[in-house]
């Protein structure tokens, strides 16, 4: 099979403990480069995953000629310049979520694709699964019926240091998981949106600690979200949750964000119950392997520029309103 040589711009956790052991699996990718600003980290993933070339520069990485693809998974404040930089330097990306700090740089960053010929995809790798693939089936299908009511938790640990604490990062618990919640949403209301409303626990830092929404839909459906960073300090606990309400039925999953393994979740559709139990490889070797198949064969992006871009708009709204 032919694959795409892959460079990864930045050696942060996200990459260490779940891209890059997903790209390794993917069969149409090559784990070719990485690139950081810490010598130690850098030689550490050159060991750990065997990359071909390291660089500690991200300019020397995007200006290699032979990689195709760059990964860049750098804090939320440093996402516009480096995925123009890339798109400008022949690169296809893609990009950690949220992929903007707003809808105005999203849009900006598309448009440097377009002009470039370049893809670039925004890093949802929960929604390559097929637990939503099965998830969205029942819903478009009809089963519950027209969905009136989703409500959505993903709640985390507290961090002592991290970038999630810091604005000028582009931290908070929104911009962090509270684009989970809403992708969530978004993929399961077709409507555009009537309304939002949010209250948030801010911290000394002036970023949202604890944040909940409303929202409401322009055809009657309404949705709710809760996030936070509430569950201890550096601690491995989460909480995720999922209701759908339907017309004619209803959809429960405890199913977290981004999980793979053997899952289920229940619906219930007129009086029946019906478990679904479906396998769910690495959702990040999906993510990769889908953006390798779009670049090797021209097939279109999988998430694409006019859901990312609504989701931005969505942030937006909710940002604002808090006052962030």
């Amino acid at each position: 099979m032919t694959k795409v040589k892959w460079g990864v711009l930045g050696t942060a956790g996200i990459a260490k403990g779940a891209t890059i052991p997903g790209m390794l699996l993917a069969d149409n990718c090559e784990v070719y480069a990485i690139a950081g600003r810490n010598p130690e980290k850098v030689s550490d993933f050159v060991k750990r995953f065997g990359f071909k070339k390291s660089y500690l520069s991200y300019e020397e990485l995007i200006n290699d000629s032979d990689i195709e693809a760059v990964y860049i998974p750098l804090p939320n404040n440093l996402h516009k310049e480096w995925v123009i930089k890339s798109l400008r330097a022949g690169k296809n990306v893609l990009c950690e979520k949220p992929l903007a700090l707003n809808a105005e740089e999203a849009r900006e960053m598309y448009a440097v694709a377009r002009e470039t010929g370049k893809i670039l995809m925004e890093a949802y790798a929960y929604l390559h699964s097929p637990y939503m693939e099965s998830l969205i089936a029942d819903v478009k299908s009809g089963l519950i019926g027209d969905p009136m009511y989703i409500d959505t938790s993903f709640m985390t640990q507290g961090y002592k240091e991290d970038f999630r604490l810091h604005k000028e990062l582009g931290g908070g618990m929104i911009y962090d998981v509270g684009c989970y919640c809403t992708t969530m949403i978004l993929s399961l209301i077709d409507s555009d949106i009537d309304y939002v409303k949010c209250v948030a626990e801010m911290t000394d830092e002036g970023v949202d600690a604890f944040a909940g929404a409303i929202m409401g839909f322009k055809n009657g459906a309404r949705a709710a979200f809760d996030v936070g960073m509430v569950l201890g300090k550096d601690s491995n606990a989460r909480f995720d949750r999922l209701y759908v309400h339907g017309t004619k039925g209803d959809i429960h999953s405890m199913v977290p964000y981004n999980a793979s393994g053997d899952v289920t979740y229940n619906v219930i559709s007129e009086g029946r119950h019906i478990t679904r139990m479906i396998n769910v490889p690495s959702n990040y070797t999906l993510e990769v392997a889908s953006l390798g198949e779009s670049i090797l064969t021209g097939k279109p992006q999988f998430i694409t520029p006019e859901f990312s871009i609504k989701n931005a708009e969505l942030l937006d709204k909710l940002l604002n309103y808090i006052g962030y």
